[in-house]
């Protein structure tokens, strides 16, 4: 980022993040679904969203990185699951983030830019799936045209440039996720290069310090009826009394 921006020197900081993402949060990384540059991945996907959908009730945020996925999921998970779906084109954003936002167990669907700037706290956001890893297309050309000065200048443009930016891009996608202290849910990335490529381990070193990965068999997510349970245990709790832990109802795959 430095280099880009034409900076030599510069303090730097990493700030710690304000949420306990072991306890808010956990990872779901299936390890079952096929190569996302194979003509199954989309509808294997689509039976795992409609899976993780079912145990989390809706109330989910769905991420892709095209709009052909995006389109074919919405196509394929339509008839089968009972939530409202909201998808990026419907309506405007504003229109949808506050439909969403008001509708607890619905399911929002985007691309692009909401990958950033979607502020919803609460139940409603209690899961983000990801599709895949966010690289941006090389066939674009403002993308082709970095690649080709990087490429240039002696210098890698996968491991200086795509990577980075890739990683960036999944870090926002993921701070969807838990907005405050109250919020509670899982994260689901749905591409199995994060664990199977050697780049992969980059991508898992920027993550929050979630815990899991859970595996192929089963998966959790947050029980919508518990944690409506532990709020009203927690109203009749003194202060510093109550187990904060995250609690999650398991589904085992068939």
């Amino acid at each position: 980022m430095k280099e880009r921006l034409g900076i030599e020197q510069a303090d730097e900081a990493v700030l710690p993040s304000p949420f306990d993402y072991e306890k808010q949060a956990l990872l779901y990384l299936p390890s079952h679904l096929p190569s996302p540059t194979s003509p199954p991945f989309v509808p294997a996907i689509a039976e795992e969203i409609v899976r993780i959908l079912a145990a989390s009730e809706g109330r989910a945020f769905l991420l892709f990185t095209s709009w052909k996925n995006l389109e074919e999921v919405y196509r394929l998970i339509a008839p089968r699951v009972p939530y409202l779906l909201l998808k990026q084109g419907d309506q405007p954003k504003h229109a949808l983030i506050e439909t969403f936002r008001n509708e607890v167990s619905s399911v929002l669907l985007g691309t692009t830019s909401f990958w950033q700037g979607v502020d919803v706290q609460g139940e409603a956001l209690s899961c983000v799936i990801i599709d895949k890893l966010p690289f941006a297309s090389p066939s674009d050309p403002l993308i082709a045209a970095r690649i080709e000065s990087l490429i240039d200048q002696g210098k890698d443009p996968f491991m200086t440039f795509q990577l980075p930016s890739a990683i960036l891009s999944l870090r926002q996608g993921i701070g969807r996720l838990i907005r405050n202290r109250e919020d509670r849910g899982l994260l689901a990335i749905l591409d199995h290069r994060v664990t199977r490529k050697e780049y992969g381990r980059h991508f898992l070193a920027s993550l929050p310090p979630l815990p899991g990965p859970i595996g192929s068999k089963r998966f959790s997510a947050f029980s919508p009826q518990d944690r409506r349970s532990r709020k009203r245990i927690a109203s009749q709790t003194p202060p510093g009394k109550l187990d904060t832990s995250p609690s999650f109802a398991t589904i085992e795959r068939r």
